[in-house]
């Protein structure tokens, strides 16, 4: 069975081929990073027309690249939510039109499962259950997926997202857009003790998170501060963030006793929350696994890879036909 993977939920138009026999044959992402630096974030409708004009291209070069033909391809799996509604429907109407033609199955896939999945395309032996940290520019979750298909929110943020609060602290600190992993690699020369700043909720034994008035602290931070000082913000902010998610962590493995943790979402890539998750396994005698560092932020693999994963299980349809720009976590549930 050969599987095309369609990823279009924001700003990365991604396509990929997986192989039930071979695995991930190739994959390609076109990122829109440079279409939005000037406007310091992504426009909807920018992002929706630059996924049109360039995803049938892509489908061609990533088939050129694998040495396939279209109608080798026996089942389209592809986002359909949550994310942009205007780029989940370019997306969609690609995916709708091959298995149309092609006459072959079609999987909507939501874009979270596929995160919750991804480091399953490295990792051979990834078996359920464990526990998903989910971290992004839109999503800050723990996760409880006690089998595949079958996934229980135990705690999430609830205001920004992590991923969200360091690319806004980019901006407090002039850094261009996307300015989340440019905070990381300014926090590599700074001093992560210098300032104080808050972790909400770190000492509440709920699984909820909260990364506003962190975001906040910077705010009143910076004004009597200079340039010179930023590398030293970026890494007190870097801290609190990590110290918060590691903590919340501990409390959820102390909760449900499951000892093995996958880590993903584009914040997944950050390397200091890498270094503790690593001390964290090693001192709980705790199984860790991640997605390699192009699999974190969004690509069409994880999709496809969704794809084959609820076909090999059997998995329920589920409940949509259609692109939802909203599309809760729980509706999944077996």
């Amino acid at each position: 069975m050969l599987i095309l993977g369609i990823e279009s939920s924001c700003d990365e138009t991604g396509l990929a081929l997986y192989s039930e026999g071979e695995g991930l044959i190739a994959h390609m992402v076109n990122s829109q990073v440079e279409l939005f630096t000037e406007y310091g974030g992504v426009i909807p409708e920018i992002a929706a027309r630059d996924h049109s004009v360039k995803i049938i291209n892509i489908l061609k070069t990533l088939l050129k690249k694998a040495d396939k033909k279209l109608n080798d391809i026996n089942l389209v799996a592809y986002t359909a939510g949550p994310g942009l509604i205007g780029s989940l429907m370019v997306g969609e109407t690609v995916a709708k039109t091959i298995s149309n033609v092609l006459d072959i199955e079609l999987l909507p896939i939501n874009h979270l499962e596929g995160h919750i999945l991804a480091p399953g395309l490295e990792d051979d032996n990834l078996e359920t259950p464990y526990l998903c940290l989910l971290v992004s520019g839109g999503h800050t979750q723990i996760i409880e997926c006690s089998d595949y298909g079958s996934y229980k929110i135990l705690g999430e943020t609830v205001d920004d997202a992590c991923g969200e609060a360091f690319d806004k602290v980019g901006k407090l600190l002039n850094l261009d857009y996307p300015g989340g992993p440019k905070v990381s690699k300014l926090a590599a020369g700074g001093d992560p003790a210098r300032f104080n700043f808050p972790r909400a909720l770190m000492k509440d034994r709920n699984l909820n998170f909260s990364f506003s008035g962190l975001k906040t602290a910077v705010l009143y931070a910076l004004e009597d501060l200079e340039e010179k000082d930023y590398p030293d913000v970026a890494a007190s902010f870097q801290e609190a963030v990590v110290d918060v998610l590691i903590k919340k962590l501990a409390y959820a493995i102390e909760q449900t006793g499951i000892k093995k943790l996958v880590c993903s979402g584009g914040v997944a890539a950050n390397s200091l929350l890498r270094e503790r998750l690593t001390d964290m396994g090693k001192t709980s005698e705790l199984e860790v696994s991640y997605p390699k560092m192009e699999f974190c932020t969004d690509n069409a693999a994880m999709i496809a890879y969704a794809g084959f994963i609820r076909k090999k299980y059997n998995l329920k349809e589920y409940p949509t036909k259609f692109a939802r720009p909203r599309w809760p976590l729980g509706e999944l549930y077996d």
